[in-house]
């Protein structure tokens, strides 16, 4: 039996999957602070990655630090939802699929962190 929402191609599947997607992010911005906090972190990160990058292999490591924390809390977003369509209910293995997400959140800030505290150290520090 195939899914009837995959038959779908060209240009019609391009301009569904963008709606989608702008109805995910929508969706994350109204209803996880979170993700509204990393945002606009983000809107702030991101201009100044151009600054302080001085060749483009640091400007992408910059933005793509910040970018890859704004993938990681959709994915938690995701985890997080679908634990509690299925079921309020405390569940052990619930707990654990929560916390996975959130330790991958986690890692992605301290990715991110090490990554911006190199380059500012790189930039302004003893080496600049």
């Amino acid at each position: 039996m195939s899914n009837p929402h995959k038959g779908r191609t060209g240009i019609e599947r391009i301009v569904r999957a963008t709606g989608y997607s702008v109805a995910g992010v929508t969706a994350a911005y109204r209803g996880e602070s979170a993700f509204r906090q990393e945002f606009w972190l983000a809107m702030l990160m991101l201009p100044a990655a151009f600054w302080i990058g001085r060749s483009w292999i640091e400007v992408a490591l910059l933005a793509g630090s910040v970018v890859l924390v704004l993938i990681v809390e959709l994915l938690n977003s995701a985890i997080e939802a679908a634990i509690d369509r299925i079921s309020f209910e405390l569940h052990e293995l619930s707990k654990r699929a929560k916390d996975f997400a959130s330790a991958a959140v986690m890692l992605s800030l301290l990715l991110c962190a090490g990554i911006w505290a190199a380059a500012l150290w790189h930039r302004f520090g003893v080496a600049g």
